[in-house]
C-alpha cells in the first residue's frame, strides 16, 4: 500500500476525499441527532482528561503518531439490502481509500445479517484518518415466510439508493484513476445522500409491521428510501468515564459496556451507546396519503479501542468471554463480575503480552538505538535490544471490530420485542461474490505492520537479518 497523501495528475488524494466525507458526515448526523453533539462535547472532555492525567499515554499516542487522530477519529455503520447495493458501495468506498477488512457473521446473534468494515488499511493512512463504515447485508435467504420474503425483495429490487450524479462520478473515478478537487467535493456531497435520515417510508405500515415482527433490523434496512447511518461512534480514551458522564448529560446509556473489563492494558474494542431513539416517520398508503408511524435504530455508540490480538490472543479472549457467559447460565453471578474474574487469567502488562505472543507490537529505536545506528550497528534478539534500551515497542491499535459486541450493540438498542429467531449460517464466500472483491484478513495486516517495524529497525542497525527461530519468535 501506497500513502497517496501527494497529489498525482490533479487528482485529490483519497485521503483528503476520506477526511471530507467524514467531517461531512459528522455535520450531518449531529444535525439530524442532537445527542450526537452532547456525546462528541462529553467524549472530547474525557479525552483531555485522560491526557492530561496520564503521560505515558500521552507519549504512547505522540510517539505513534496517533495523537492527532482522536479527535477526528469516527465509525459510521449502514446497511443494505442487496447485493447490488453492497457492490456499489464497495466502489464507493474505494474512492476514499477504504477497502474491506474482515467478515462478520452476525447471525449467530440471531441477527440475520453479515457483514464487513471498510477502512483504509495503510499505517500513514489510518493515522491521517481512520474513517470506518461497518456495513451489513440483509440476508433475506433466512426469512423462512415465502411470502414475506418476496414482499421484501420487491420493495428492494425498486429503490435505488445511489444518486446518479453520485453513480457517475464513481464511474469517473474508476475510469481516470480518481478526481480532482471539484469532481472530488461533488463526490462528497452526493455520496452523503445515501445515508441520509429519510422519514417517508417506502412502504405501508401493514408491511413495515410484519417485518418488524420477523425482526427489527429487517424492518429497518427494507422500509426505508436508503441505508440512512444509524450511529457515527467517536473514540474515547476512558469508556468508563463516558458511561458515568453520560447520564449526567442527559444521555441515557445502555446498561453494560461491551467487550473485555476494564484494564491497565486495553485490548481489542470497548463499546457503550446511548439507547436508539423513537422517531417519527410517515408510512404510504393506498390513496397516496401517508399515515403516521414511528421507528427505532438510530442510536449513540463510544468506543474505547486497545492492543490488536494476536490469533493466540483471540483465542484466550474468546475462551474467557465464554466462560463468563458459562458461569452467568449456571447462575455463578452477574455478568460484570464473573467477566472481571475471567479475565483476570488475561496478562495485563504489554510486557507479558509480548512474550506471551497474545498481541501485536510496533518497534522503533530509541535514541540510543538511534545513536548506535549511526556509529557501530549492534546485533541481538528483539528480547536483548528491548532490555538493552536499543528498541522501544508500542501497541498495535485494533482498528477493527467484535462480532459479538456488535451483536450486543444491536440488540441492546433495538429492543426486546419481536421474534426470538436464531440464525446461524455463515457465508464468507456468498459475501464476497456480492461484493465483487476479496475481505482482507485483519490478522495478517497486523502481523505485517508488527513485521514491518521490526524489520525497519534491524536494517538500521545493521542487523539484516536474525536466526530463524529468533525471527520465528519475533514475528
Amino acid at each position: 500500500m501506497t500513502n497517496d497523501n501527494i497529489q498525482t495528475n490533479a487528482f485529490l488524494g483519497k485521503n483528503e476525499i476520506r477526511a471530507q466525507f467524514s467531517q461531512a458526515m459528522s455535520a450531518m448526523y449531529k444535525e439530524e441527532v442532537p445527542a450526537y453533539g452532547e456525546l462528541m462535547d462529553l467524549v472530547a472532555d474525557v479525552n483531555a482528561a485522560s491526557l492530561e492525567q496520564d503521560k505515558d499515554l500521552r507519549d504512547q499516542l505522540t510517539h505513534t503518531d496517533g495523537l492527532d487522530r482522536i479527535t477526528e477519529e469516527r465509525h459510521g455503520a449502514i446497511r443494505v439490502g442487496t447485493e447490488k447495493e453492497l457492490f456499489t458501495l464497495r466502489r464507493l468506498f474505494a474512492i476514499m481509500g477504504m477497502e474491506p477488512v474482515s467478515y462478520y457473521d452476525l447471525s449467530v446473534a440471531g441477527i440475520p445479517v453479515h457483514s464487513t468494515a471498510f477502512r483504509p488499511v495503510d499505517e500513514d493512512d489510518l493515522n491521517q484518518n481512520p474513517f470506518r463504515i461497518f456495513t451489513s447485508l440483509l440476508r433475506l435467504e433466512l426469512i423462512e415466510d415465502e411470502a414475506l420474503r418476496a414482499a421484501a425483495q420487491e420493495v428492494l429490487d425498486n429503490r435505488e439508493i445511489f444518486t446518479i450524479a453520485a453513480l457517475n462520478l464513481i464511474d469517473r473515478a474508476e475510469a481516470q484513476g480518481g478526481l480532482n478537487a471539484e469532481d472530488a467535493t461533488q463526490f462528497v456531497t452526493e455520496a452523503l445522500e445515501t445515508f441520509r435520515w429519510h422519514s417517508k417510508a417506502n412502504i405501508d405500515k401493514e408491511l413495515y409491521n410484519r417485518l418488524h415482527d420477523e425482526h427489527r433490523l429487517i424492518a429497518d434496512i427494507v422500509s426505508f428510501h436508503g441505508p440512512h447511518i444509524n450511529h457515527l461512534t467517536p473514540r474515547t480514551l476512558d469508556i468508563d468515564a463516558v458511561q458515568v458522564g453520560m447520564p449526567q448529560r442527559g444521555i441515557d446509556p445502555k446498561a453494560v459496556i461491551e467487550g473485555p473489563p476494564q484494564r491497565k492494558c486495553p485490548i481489542l474494542l470497548r463499546q457503550t451507546s446511548f439507547k436508539a431513539l423513537e422517531e417519527k416517520v410517515f408510512f404510504k398508503q393506498a390513496d397516496g396519503k401517508w399515515e403516521e408511524g414511528s421507528h427505532t435504530a438510530r442510536f449513540g455508540e463510544i468506543e474505547q479501542r486497545g492492543i490488536a490480538l494476536t490469533p493466540k490472543g483471540r483465542t484466550l479472549y474468546d475462551e474467557l468471554l465464554d466462560k463468563t457467559r458459562a458461569g452467568v447460565r449456571a447462575g455463578e453471578g452477574i455478568y460484570e463480575d464473573l467477566l472481571v474474574e475471567s479475565f483476570a487469567a488475561f496478562p495485563d502488562t504489554y510486557e507479558e503480552l509480548r512474550t506471551e505472543g497474545l498481541a501485536f507490537f510496533r518497534y522503533s529505536l530509541t535514541e540510543k538505538g538511534v545513536e548506535i545506528s549511526r556509529s557501530v550497528g549492534v546485533s541481538g534478539t528483539v528480547d536483548g535490544l528491548l532490555e538493552a534500551g536499543i528498541l522501544r515497542m508500542d501497541p498495535i491499535v485494533y482498528e477493527d471490530f467484535l462480532p459479538v459486541s456488535a451483536a450486543g450493540i444491536f440488540q441492546s438498542n433495538l429492543g426486546d420485542g419481536g421474534a426470538e429467531i436464531v440464525y446461524s449460517n455463515p457465508s464468507q464466500a456468498a459475501f464476497e461474490k456480492a461484493l465483487g472483491a476479496e475481505i482482507l484478513d485483519e490478522l495478517a495486516l497486523y502481523a505485517e505492520l508488527e513485521q514491518a517495524s521490526l524489520t525497519r529497525c534491524l536494517e538500521k542497525l545493521s542487523e539484516k537479518s536474525l536466526p530463524s527461530q529468533e525471527a520465528s519468535e519475533a514475528a
